[in-house]
């Protein structure tokens, strides 16, 4: 059973443009660290300051090595970094998910 870690992003939402180029940073690193990745999804209509990342992993086991792992890679540090600096993450939370199969 793999599990999937979804991340809501609270963002500002004067600073789409700058959130969008953190995710699409991650459309590298996070695969490169072993992460499964759904994607990152932007608003469109209605809200504009929620955005959501879909990561998928094989056990709880494996997102906390591809945790190590992105805590040690200098280009994922370089993206969070860039994240604190320019403060257009206002709240995230993480939630793990199971697929209902048949």
């Amino acid at each position: 059973m793999s599990i999937v870690c979804h991340i809501r992003y609270v963002i500002d939402p004067f600073q789409t443009a700058a959130f969008e180029a953190y995710s699409r940073n991650w459309l590298s690193i996070i695969p490169a660290c072993g992460g499964d990745l759904i994607g990152y999804f932007m608003p469109h209509e209605g809200t504009n300051t929620v955005a959501h990342a879909m990561i998928r992993f094989d056990s709880l086991a494996a997102y906390e090595a591809y945790r190590a792992r992105l805590k040690a890679d200098a280009v994922g540090a370089a993206n969070f970094q860039m994240a604190m600096d320019r403060r257009f993450i206002l709240s995230e939370e993480r939630t793990f998910l199971r697929q209902v199969e048949a």
